[in-house]
């Protein structure tokens, strides 16, 4: 099933509960967090007290993206804090089983990603472990960058191990998402796409329905 998980990187924090809010109402049932470290990422973003004020205002999933080194120190504030599913770099993990498992563990769905410099092949061995793939497709740390074309096929080629592996898996593509290239990443094989200014710049309900005419299910990979 295709969504879209807008960023609220992306958002105007001064109104981001009522932002939120016009996700909903448009539809939308899944919501992206980035949390960076300043350390795995040069930036610093929201960590859980952001998370945890905004939980009781929101019904959408939390698609949670640690961009944190040893994310498995944090995975059980994380789940308390209200996280659904958490995304963790494979680069960023010394022991990533056990990172899943603890994921697992906490209650929460279970999320792996890699950066564009990454080789696919990362991923390989644990497609049957988790709950999606997430491929960024700029440099993460920094909103507002351009799609790197070469995600395409690294795109292509997890969706074929997916498909092979683990159908129920899905995969998910962040950086430089808009509505020029959001049908050639569906069709390519991604199912959750991530979109910041593509959704919070000018009338979200607007450009988050013209995302969804672009993705009818058709052409997205159930």
């Amino acid at each position: 099933m295709f969504h879209l998980s807008p960023s609220i990187l992306a958002a105007d924090f001064t109104k981001l509960g009522a932002q939120i809010k016009e996700v909903e109402n448009a539809g939308g049932d899944w919501l992206h967090i980035d949390v960076m470290d300043g350390l795995f990422v040069p930036s610093i973003s929201f960590g859980m007290p952001v998370i945890e004020s905004i939980r009781p205002a929101s019904k959408l999933f939390f698609d949670v993206h640690l961009m944190v080194v040893e994310p498995i120190r944090y995975i059980d504030e994380f789940k308390r804090v209200g996280a659904d599913l958490i995304t963790i770099h494979a680069e960023a993990c010394e022991d990533i089983a056990a990172t899943i498992n603890k994921i697992r563990e906490a209650g929460c769905k279970v999320g792996l990603s890699i950066s564009p410099d990454t080789d696919v092949s990362v991923v390989e061995p644990w497609i049957e472990s988790v709950d999606m793939i997430l491929l960024m497709s700029v440099h993460p740390g920094f909103g507002g960058q351009k799609f790197i074309p070469e995600t395409m096929d690294k795109i292509r080629a997890v969706r074929r191990m997916i498909n092979e592996k683990n159908p129920l898996c899905n995969l998910e593509v962040d950086g430089g998402i808009h509505l020029g290239n959001v049908e050639e990443v569906t069709e390519a094989g991604v199912n959750v796409v991530v979109a910041g200014t593509a959704v919070f710049r000018g009338n979200i309900a607007d450009n988050m329905a013209a995302f969804y005419e672009k993705c009818k299910k058709d052409v997205c990979h159930e």
